[in-house]
């Protein structure tokens, strides 16, 4: 098994620069996609009392928009990743996908909850090695098995790196939040181009295996 390497500097390097090139594009997108996730949850919980019928159907639209919103960040990180510029429309460009990407999140949120119920050591393996399974649903399309499997493929001999990866990536977002929050204009944009940054790199080895 070739045991798979990236650079954790060279990628929060990039999602950094990316950022800052783009810091009023990255300010407009995390505000337009804050609104769009947090105004149904504060509904949902503003109708629970009162209306809890309504209050579920908020819950689902709030649900299904947090999906909606997943993608299209994936979209924009992959588009930044591949050096081209993305567009606020982006955040919308996979509702096509939805239909799998829902089924493959819950067959990941699954398998990880399995993983933490044997002892938590086996969850955060198997959250690892399905991470990436979004990025093949956005990136190619594939099915929600089939994106699991990949994930599963690229990740192979580089779980430890992206476990180290993953706890950088978590300190960085905490820096961002004791920055009195705002740093996380700058945090989270650094973060989700970084790791697209290392989706390409892990893809292009594995593709690269395939053809050796």
């Amino acid at each position: 098994m070739a045991t798979k390497k990236f650079s954790k500097g060279e990628a929060i390097r990039f999602g950094w620069n990316t950022m800052k090139n783009n810091l009023g594009f990255f300010i407009g997108l995390l505000i337009v996609a804050g609104l769009i996730t947090i105004i149904p949850t504060f509904l949902q919980l503003v109708t629970q009392g009162d209306a809890p019928g309504l209050s579920f159907i908020l819950s689902i639209v709030s649900g299904v928009l947090q999906l909606i919103i997943e993608m299209g960040m994936i979209k924009i990180a992959l588009k930044f990743a591949d050096n081209t510029k993305a567009e606020l429309g982006d955040l919308f460009s996979c509702i096509p996908l939805l239909p799998k990407y829902m089924v493959a999140s819950i067959l990941y949120g699954l398998i990880v909850l399995g993983g933490i119920i044997l002892l938590i050591i086996p969850g955060i393996i198997w959250g690892i090695k399905f991470y990436f399974f979004g990025y093949f649903i956005v990136d190619q399309g594939a099915g929600p098995i089939e994106a699991l499997k990949r994930s599963s493929s690229i990740t192979m001999g580089a779980k430890w790196d992206l476990f180290l990866f993953g706890l950088l990536i978590i300190g960085i977002n905490i820096l961002g939040l004791l920055a009195l929050v705002i740093g996380l204009f700058a945090t989270i944009p650094t973060s989700m181009v970084a790791i697209a940054f290392v989706y390409r790199k892990l893809l292009a080895q594995a593709e690269v295996a395939t053809v050796a």
